[in-house]
């Protein structure tokens, strides 16, 4: 019915098409898998079930939280309604302080429990990364 011209073009519209299809189903498995959300302390405590993905906390670091030890360090962050407590181990930014704001990255182990895995601070002391803003002025 059809001739083989026409036959070879469908063929190859089918292949780019499949190509096509398959080439943003990767791509889009591979961001899932870099995919960090970001979550307030409020947003934790309204959580409905823990998981073991990775996550960040960001919020202010609670005044007189910060306690060093020679192995790690643990403070607490703040959205000022709710606080979760946060164990680091490593070097932090210069610019970590109380009572400024930060991003914590790693793994939550219960409802008031973090553990980081790096702790995201690369900023003057003025900036406030938006979503943080945008859940302070909720708040």
């Amino acid at each position: 019915m059809y001739g083989r011209k026409v036959k070879l073009r469908f063929l190859f519209v089918i292949l780019i098409l499949f190509s096509l299809i398959l080439s943003v189903f990767l791509i889009l498995k591979s961001l899932e898998e870099n995919v960090v959300y970001f979550k307030s302390p409020s947003d934790i405590q309204l959580l409905e079930e823990l998981n073991d993905k990775k996550i960040r906390v960001g919020g202010m670091v609670k005044k007189n939280s910060i306690e060093i030890s020679s192995e790690k360090i643990n403070f607490i962050v703040t959205d000022f309604k709710n606080e979760i407590n946060v164990v680091y181990s490593g070097v932090v930014p210069n610019l970590f302080s109380e009572g400024k704001g930060v991003v914590a990255e790693g793994y939550l182990k219960d409802r008031s429990f973090f553990e980081a895995t790096k702790i995201l601070a690369k900023h003057d002391e003025n900036y406030m990364p938006p979503e943080v803003k945008a859940i302070l002025k909720e708040k």
